[in-house]
């Protein structure tokens, strides 16, 4: 079953084409890697799937619902708002910045959206938040604010504040590019652990290995295209493409 379906998703910005026609398909329990070198499009693509940016033109359907679909005219039309807001429920992202609210203690963070927008009551969300700080090794961090948690840690809290909202499917913004190489190494376990779990990851990432060794598929995109795509040992063992290769040639040297 297709969690999700992108089709022929065109974007630009200021008249620069950003996406150029970009098709992808994820399947339910699958963990999607999108590489690529920066400025290919990579984030924009997954902020167009949040909600976040709107395309000018394709399809989107998440869930079995149409978010966006063209027009007569070819320009993307999206669902009304009500809808809009239903199917957003069923994404979680994680952004690379973690984006923490800095006033709200760690408890707060994560219950907020669920008091807020699922109608849960305040006990039954801050039972949730327990258990998944509990998940995440930071079951003594409850009543720590933003500033008092390392970056990896701010992570793992956005990661649970994503997960308490009870979504199908995941989404990581490069959630590793603002951390050290030993606090990444404690995100990528929690990515981990969560394929473990089958949960539906979309994964933008730089991190070769964790893309070869936990993804089920990957996506290399170059200047608004994807260039390639397959499963991770067709595109780092057996890639016939020079771009490709050239993209991952640091990265088999190692």
């Amino acid at each position: 079953m297709h969690i999700i379906t992108a089709k022929n998703i065109y974007k630009s910005f200021d008249n620069t084409e950003v996406l150029k026609g970009i098709s992808i398909e994820v399947n339910k329990g699958q963990v999607l890697a999108i590489i690529g070198p920066s400025g290919s499009g990579k984030s924009t693509f997954l902020r167009c799937i949040n909600q976040l940016e709107t395309i000018d033109s394709g399809e989107i359907t998440v869930c079995g619902e149409t978010l966006a679909k063209n027009n007569d005219e070819g320009k993307a039309v999206y669902a009304d708002k009500n809808s809009c807001v239903k199917i957003g429920l069923h994404i979680g992202l994680v952004f690379q910045d973690y984006n923490l609210f800095p006033h709200f203690s760690v408890l707060q963070n994560i219950t907020e959206a669920p008091i807020r927008v699922l109608k849960q009551s305040k006990a039954e969300a801050e039972k949730r938040a327990r258990e998944l700080l509990d998940k995440m090794g930071l079951s003594d961090k409850a009543n720590a604010y933003p500033c008092q948690l390392s970056g990896g840690q701010q992570q793992r809290v956005s990661i649970a504040r994503a997960l308490a909202m009870n979504p199908e499917i995941l989404f990581f913004d490069e959630p590793t590019s603002a951390l050290d190489p030993e606090l990444t190494g404690e995100i990528l376990k929690v990515i981990r652990s969560l394929a473990d779990e089958h949960w539906t990851m979309v994964v933008v990432t730089h991190e070769m290995k964790f893309a070869r060794d936990v993804a089920d598929h990957v996506v290399f995109m170059d200047n608004g295209t994807i260039i390639e795509q397959g499963n991770p040992q067709e595109i780092f063992e057996n890639t016939q493409n020079e771009r490709t290769k050239a993209f991952l040639a640091r990265f088999n040297e190692e």
